[in-house]
């Protein structure tokens, strides 16, 4: 059993309430390798902001459960060396077993989501109970989900998304005791969050996606005032990006994500924790494309690896500013 605490790691219960009064989100990044690593580290580090490191059950098997332990201590000590103070959360991301979660909270994750949307309603708080229950003997808190985001992330996949039904909330707050709920209110996964037909396109011809369900979202906060609540699928799908990626030999048809401004709203309320995963996807890629494109000959992985951790690093500090609200943010929560 490795303690989250012997790592240097915190869980989410303060970031959470200071995220709330200020009316702001902590960004929660998801990482593959040491490049997205170091630049949520650095990024966040430059921007003083509170962050969580997410981790899905495939990039845990991508990048092996024992490495991945040195790799967060590893962003402790180069936190360290910044000057920062910052601490951070070590999360999984969509768990969907007991046993799943459980590994994690034993090989020294602060947080995990057990993501039981798929099952029935009895079922799904049947499950997250049981996690909540382990995972508090340890300090580790926990995520819930209700309602389905469509869209593909590694192993979850959905073809259409159910909102959540606001009635359903308090019975599964007050019976799982989670500490956090994810929520569906028209956020979706990966880089194709909507079908063409499910957008208006302006003047410019581009796509625009219908806009987020804030009227569930408010209802949710009447029912449950002060929890905290959870977007996922919220990557913004930079059209720079994505028209990079299609310039230099990429095949991205019809990507579209949400606009910063309803994330940015979004934040404001009691949303106190915010999803990004694909933007940093299409960031790094964007950029090992058109270094590919320019420099055909070049086959040192740092020379196209090095840019596109450069492009995440900066990505991250504007959604840190612009978006999340959650820059110069670190101090007050962690002196």
């Amino acid at each position: 059993m490795v303690s989250y605490k012997e790592l240097g790691l915190v869980n989410t219960v303060e970031m959470f309430k200071k995220a709330m009064a200020g009316q702001y989100a902590i960004p929660a990044y998801n990482f593959n390798n040491m490049e997205q690593l170091q630049a949520i580290v650095l990024g966040c580090a430059e921007s003083d902001s509170p962050f969580i490191l997410q981790v899905s059950s495939g990039a845990r098997k991508y990048a092996n459960q024992t490495m991945l332990r040195y790799m967060a201590q590893g962003a402790v000590e180069m936190l360290k060396e910044t000057g920062s103070n910052l601490k951070f959360a070590l999360h999984l991301d969509h768990g969907d077993t007991f046993e799943l979660c459980k590994s994690c909270i034993e090989t020294g994750f602060s947080s995990v989501m057990i993501d039981g949307s798929s099952h029935s309603f009895e079922d799904n708080m049947k499950l997250t109970k049981k996690v909540v229950e382990y995972a508090h003997q340890y300090d580790v808190t926990v995520e819930g989900e209700l309602g389905v985001l469509a869209g593909i992330e590694d192993d979850v996949v959905a073809e259409t998304s159910t909102y959540t039904r606001p009635e359903e909330v308090e019975e599964f707050v007050k019976e799982t005791n989670v500490d956090s709920l994810a929520i569906s209110i028209g956020t979706s996964h990966g880089a194709n969050k909507f079908k063409p037909e499910q957008c208006t396109r302006n003047e410019d011809g581009v796509l625009v996606p219908p806009p987020l369900r804030f009227d569930i979202l408010e209802e949710i906060e009447k029912r449950i005032p002060g929890f905290s609540i959870v977007l996922h699928g919220s990557s913004s799908v930079v059209p720079e990006y994505v028209n990079m990626i299609n310039n230099n030999g990429g095949n991205l048809k019809n990507a579209v994500g949400i606009p910063a401004e309803q994330l940015r709203k979004a934040a404001k309320s009691s949303v106190c924790k915010v999803n990004i995963d694909s933007d940093g996807r299409l960031a790094m890629t964007a950029f090992i494309r058109k270094v590919h494109t320019e420099s055909p000959a070049e086959f040192d992985p740092r020379k196209y690896l090095g840019p596109a951790r450069e492009e995440l690093r900066k990505m991250i500090i504007d959604k840190n500013i612009n978006v999340l609200g959650s820059a110069n943010k670190g101090k007050e929560i962690f002196g």
